[in-house]
């Protein structure tokens, strides 16, 4: 599968402090979301401008990235990240990029969400402030 075009060179499975500046178009490119989908700032916004995030939809598949609702509590994004998970495992032809959702805007650490990827296949790539989470 291609690699993503970046501006470092990092570890297949881990996002590290890559810089994502477009994707081959198998790749997905995954951010957090709000409940109303108004992706006004952040990765929400890069989604938008850059890789098809549809403004009124919080969750799922748009374009080449996927939502995941980072700002309406803990159990809805835990919610939704295990069905990205599933969804991911569904879709071994797609490689998804995560980024570090729900720690920029919605303020939680990576100690707190990581787990909610665990489990997640080769196919979905995590910051590695998820992975180093995840290894503990």
């Amino acid at each position: 599968m291609p690699q993503p075009r970046r501006t470092a060179t990092v570890p297949a499975r881990n996002l590290a402090r890559m810089h994502i500046t477009s994707l081959a178009p198998s790749e997905i490119f995954v951010f957090g979301s709000n409940s109303s989908g108004a992706h006004g700032g952040g990765a929400a916004r890069f989604a938008m401008d850059r890789f098809g995030a549809i403004w009124g939809q919080s969750e799922g598949l748009q374009g080449q990235s996927y939502g995941i609702d980072t700002m309406s509590g803990l159990d809805v994004f835990e919610e939704q990240a295990r069905r990205f998970v599933a969804f991911a495992a569904e879709h071994a032809e797609l490689r998804f990029l995560v980024t570090e959702v729900g720690c920029g805007i919605a303020g939680y650490r990576p100690a707190q969400v990581a787990g909610f990827f665990a489990g997640a296949g080769e196919n979905v790539v995590l910051p590695e402030s998820f992975t180093r989470e995840l290894e503990r």
